[in-house]
């Protein structure tokens, strides 16, 4: 009895293990998923600073003419006090010094000399940037699982941090299973394919930040299968392709099974996708996908791309839809959840009219794709959609329903 798409990923989510940890410099950690929170140790600024080149005054010498005889500038320690009818010239991110209440920038101001006339309204605070305006010392500033880019490592530089504790990468073996597949680097006879799913999955997973192990392609026996998974015994996911349909020779869910996997579903309510299975030896995650190439990759989408979020620690591991509208008319066959590719060109998103689960082209052309309910047969021009992005990632922290209806 095959599983819904719901369900298919409640399940994933309830027997995928977050990987361990590791401790990186900064500057090795872009693109990591942090394992803990990060606290700041002092305030940000760390201490009241001057936001423009200007000049340090007191309100009460509005519409004055004050005299200015010194200069602070930034990495300066200044000592003075600000008295009244005395303006100091200040640079840029420098210190404030004591008795100042502002900063009038330099181009709001006249000066003749030391002498330097104020404008006729001076704001409190006005241009000050006050210690721990952005962070505050002992407030967490970055959040176990998320991710780290490159302005979260100029946050942690800007506290002197040095080192990160994040998730490790997560490793991912691929095999394709079939006599007939051959690799692309090698001679094929008339009768025989080269396996496009195998490169496919190693380098979808590379982009996605997985370290990647390629084992090469199993016949169809239960021993060459068996010597495969053995290979990939260290894995963190193993994902292959084929031989989990009814044909005579589908033998790879024995095979895993004889090795000690626990099968918690082996059909997805989908189209195209339906031979979709996953289990697990241990921490290992299984994914076995199907053979044509479509399909496989629109569940590769919907579903590893779940494993690896939740494995990697994300703490918004779960899909997130952007609404858009239909570009053109488009019809479908009714009674089930079809996945549609198409591309989204920032208004509306337009679903491939060409698609069969075999084919290979419309893979390299999507950067979305649609998820129909059974009852929708026609999809009109301007109808309100939901898609998932390809060629970006969008997550969010709660489970979304990302069916168009």
């Amino acid at each position: 009895m095959p599983v819904s798409i719901m369900q298919a990923l409640d399940i994933i989510d309830q027997n995928t293990s977050v990987v361990n940890s590791e401790l990186l410099p900064i500057e090795m950690a872009l693109g990591r998923i942090m394992s803990e929170d990060s606290i700041a140790t002092f305030n940000l600024p760390r201490f009241d600073n001057s936001a423009m080149d200007g000049y340090a005054v007191k309100c009460a010498d509005a519409n004055s003419t004050v005299t200015c005889t010194e200069v602070i500038y930034a990495g300066d320690d200044p000592q003075m006090t600000l008295q009244a009818g005395q303006a100091i010239k200040i640079m840029t991110g420098a210190p404030i010094p004591k008795g100042c209440e502002a900063i009038i920038p330099i181009e709001d101001v006249t000066v003749n000399g030391t002498q330097v006339t104020l404008p006729s309204e001076i704001k409190k605070d006005g241009h000050i940037r006050h210690a721990g305006e952005d962070i505050k010392s002992g407030t967490v500033y970055l959040h176990k699982g998320e991710k780290v880019t490159a302005y979260a490592i100029a946050l942690l530089a800007s506290q002197g941090v040095t080192h990160l504790r994040v998730r490790r990468r997560i490793k991912v073996a691929v095999f394709g299973t079939g006599d007939e597949l051959r690799p692309h680097f090698e001679k094929i006879s008339p009768h025989q394919l080269y396996n496009s799913n195998t490169p496919m999955f190693l380098a979808r997973s590379q982009a996605l930040g997985c370290e990647v192990q390629y084992i090469g392609s199993s016949s169809d026996t239960i021993d060459s299968l068996e010597e495969a998974i053995r290979s990939a015994s260290d894995a963190d996911i193993i994902i292959t392709s084929g031989g989990i349909s009814m044909g005579d020779r589908d033998f790879t869910k024995e095979a895993f099974g004889n090795l000690g996997m626990e099968l918690h579903f082996d059909k997805v309510d989908i189209k195209p996708g339906k031979p979709t299975a996953f289990g697990t030896i241990g921490k290992t995650v299984i994914i076995n996908l199907p053979g044509n190439p479509l399909a496989s990759m629109v569940n590769y989408e919907i579903f590893v791309r779940a494993v690896i979020r939740k494995m990697s620690g994300m703490k918004a591991c779960h899909h997130a839809t952007v609404q858009t509208r239909i570009k053109e008319d488009f019809t479908l066959r009714p009674g089930k959840h079809t996945v549609r590719l198409g591309s989204f060109d920032g208004e509306a998103f337009l679903p491939f009219s060409k698609q069969l689960p075999g084919m290979l082209s419309p893979l390299e052309q999507a950067n979305a794709l649609l998820v129909t309910t059974p009852d929708i047969a026609k999809l009109e021009k301007g109808k309100t959609v939901k898609i998932l992005p390809i060629d970006w990632e969008f997550t969010s922290e709660v489970k979304e329903d990302f069916f168009t209806r």
